[in-house]
């Protein structure tokens, strides 16, 4: 196989003198490098971009993605409408270019999921640059095909929820530390503390969970002095802090009349927003802490934690096919290179993405329930494990002595793993039979029976088995292109699992997308209702929550008065805010729902507003909502 490379050193050790080599002056690629680079990232394109006219694009955010792309107010503070009245439930920075490309291609589906996939693309792209500067151009190829296949990161890229972005600032991220690690430069460091900052606009808290890997790591392993070495992390520290908070401090300063009401806050706090809502009420039973509207933690209701949600029937096909072989990879790496010098740069790598799996692992673990994308984020962590991993078992076997078996078995180790991860399903059982078939041929070429084996015999068999390892995930990945077993738009998954597909096998309706620039003929005839006797009022109207709120803003850039925002539980506005927007004749219609609980805004409706017939805006029943006109009593007579 022409991909795997010929053992220039023997050993662990002669890889490590090539990274050190590399930590200096980048070695040349290899002919094979640059073309397999290529077809891997075009599998991923292709992947995450197939169908991308009818991505499954996330009803709320991507009704906020349109607003944003038509108004700076909106855009800059993350207005959920086009008049900014109140704020999504995150920070916007994850959905800038997603509106930056509605902004540009008009508000198309493929313009809001474009930026997913390019980030996706990216993120292999980057993974394989720093894992090829730590562990070599097979472990990089490695890396990246295995990162390819990720399925839930494959459903991930097809949509439009905001973990993309953050995966790919912090392999960035990543990236920075390994190059502060080997150089000894502060500008890769400081670098690294921008790209977690940025990684923090995205997804907020979630970022800094790689901070105190990246510090252990720069600080056992780093070429400086000890207290140097303390100051630099400090002083990148600092720019974490600074980029990460910019966005809060700016919403914080900014008068609460010249900004929208923060979501998901009982104070109009921002900092409720990023340390309460999504903050420490997702860790705790307290679902007002730090200023968070009660019960916000939407993902307490997913199921998916305690120690053994990574390998559960619903999130173990979704990421964990090469954790088995992740995990043994850094143990053997570590018990293998314990005696090396502390600055030894491969250990460092082991113990970066070891860390950076770990670390996460836990969090989710103990928080109150996981989405299944969340997962996403431990994939570069497993790919370049994964890689790393088998390029040190690789350089074992080509040193020869009892270390040769560790290849076939690595081989045979995650085959058996993905029988058991695909056993409950059988979803991709034929890929199985022929895995098991290339592992048993690896195993059997590789053992140590075969050392007089021809280098070509032994190439192919690496490459059978490699191939192994990989078709399993890859049927799974594949899965996602059709709608049938790509989950939710907002829980996307890949495969038959999870509540959405049963739904589906019961309710073909549910495989339908939202989409950003095609309003159902129910959305269209209240649409044409409400425009059809505007008059002059600043809101076209206003909802209870957002849910019934979103269809129309995907529908219509229009200014839209979202009350209680996302949950509906937010005290915006009030019933005496509401009823001088009314008084005012800035707002006219208001669309109710029994769906939500009730709230003073929402009671001051029913008592001084008059419901409207549904036949008079197109609807043949009422349905869950109910329209009221709220002009007022003089304005009726008159």
């Amino acid at each position: 196989m022409a991909v795997i490379p010929a053992a220039r050193n023997t050993g662990a050790h002669g890889l490590c003198r090539e990274t050190h080599r590399r930590s200096g002056r980048p070695e040349a690629p290899a002919r094979w490098e640059r073309p397999a680079l290529a077809a891997v990232l075009g599998v991923a394109a292709l992947l995450y971009a197939w169908g991308m006219g009818h991505a499954a694009i996330h009803p709320y955010y991507s009704a906020a993605i349109r607003s944003m792309a038509t108004s700076w107010r909106a855009f800059f503070f993350g207005g959920l409408d086009t008049s900014g009245s109140i704020t999504l439930d995150k920070v916007p920075g994850a959905f800038w270019p997603d509106a930056l490309s509605v902004w540009i291609f008009g508000p198309h589906t493929w313009a809001a999921a474009l930026p997913h996939v390019i980030e996706g693309v990216l993120t292999v792209w980057l993974l394989h640059r720093i894992v090829r500067a730590w562990a070599g151009p097979f472990a990089a190829l490695i890396a990246a095909l295995t990162l390819t296949f990720t399925p839930v990161t494959v459903a991930l890229n097809r949509a439009t929820i905001p973990d993309t972005a953050l995966t790919l600032l912090l392999v960035a991220a990543a990236g920075a530390l390994q190059k502060a690690v080997q150089t000894g430069r502060l500008l890769p460091l400081i670098t690294c503390g921008v790209w977690v900052g940025l990684a923090f606009q995205t997804k907020m808290l979630q970022a800094w969970l790689v901070l105190p890997v990246f510090a252990v790591v720069y600080q056992l392993t780093a070429t400086k002095p000890p207290l140097l070495r303390a100051l630099r992390l400090l002083l990148s520290g600092a720019v974490t802090l600074a980029v990460s908070c910019s966005w809060v401090l700016i919403a914080w300063v900014t008068p609460a009349a010249n900004r929208p009401y923060v979501d998901a806050t009982s104070n109009n706090n921002p900092f409720s927003l990023v340390f309460g809502y999504n903050g420490l009420s997702r860790f705790s039973d307290d679902a007002t802490a730090f200023g968070a509207v009660p019960a916000a933690a939407a993902g307490r209701t997913t199921g998916n934690t305690g120690w053994g949600m990574l390998v559960n029937h619903t999130v173990g096909p979704q990421i964990a096919w090469f954790l088995p072989l992740a995990v043994l990879a850094v143990v053997t790496a570590l018990v293998w290179r314990a005696r090396e010098p502390r600055t030894d740069p491969l250990r460092a790598g082991f113990l970066l993405w070891g860390g950076w799996l770990t670390v996460h692992a836990v969090v989710f673990s103990v928080s109150n329930g996981n989405h299944v994308y969340y997962t996403a984020v431990l994939a570069p962590a497993i790919a370049a494990l994964a890689g790393g991993g088998l390029a040190l078992f690789w350089s074992a076997y080509e040193t020869g002595g009892r270390r040769r078996l560790w290849l076939p078995s690595a081989i045979v180790l995650t085959v058996a793993w993905a029988l058991v991860l695909d056993r409950p399903t059988w979803f991709a059982s034929r890929l199985l039979v022929f895995a098991v078939i290339f592992a048993v041929c690896a195993a059997f070429n590789l053992w140590p029976r075969t050392s007089r084996a021809s280098r070509r015999l032994v190439q192919g068999s690496v490459a059978a088995g490699i191939a192994a390892t990989l078709l399993v995930p890859a049927g799974w990945a594949a899965s996602s292109l059709d709608p049938s077993y790509a989950g939710a738009s907002t829980s996307p998954t890949a495969g038959p699992v999870g509540e959405f597909h049963h739904r589906a096998l019961h309710d073909p309706s549910a495989l339908r997308r939202a989409e950003l620039d095609r309003p159902s003929t129910r959305d269209t005839a209240l649409l044409d209702y409400l425009t059809a006797h505007r008059k002059g009022e600043k809101y076209l109207l206003a909802t209870q929550a957002a849910y019934p709120a979103e269809r129309l803003l995907r529908a219509q850039a229009q200014p839209v008065l979202v009350m209680g925002g996302f949950t509906g539980k937010t005290p915006f506005p009030g019933a005496p805010q509401l009823g001088n927007l009314i008084a005012t004749h800035q707002l006219r219609y208001v669309l109710l729902t029994h769906l939500r609980p009730a709230t003073p805004a929402t009671t001051w409706v029913k008592s001084h507003c008059m419901r409207i017939r549904s036949g008079a805006y197109g609807w043949r029943t009422r349905g869950n909502f109910g329209l009221y006109d709220c002009r007022t009593p003089a304005d009726r007579r008159g």
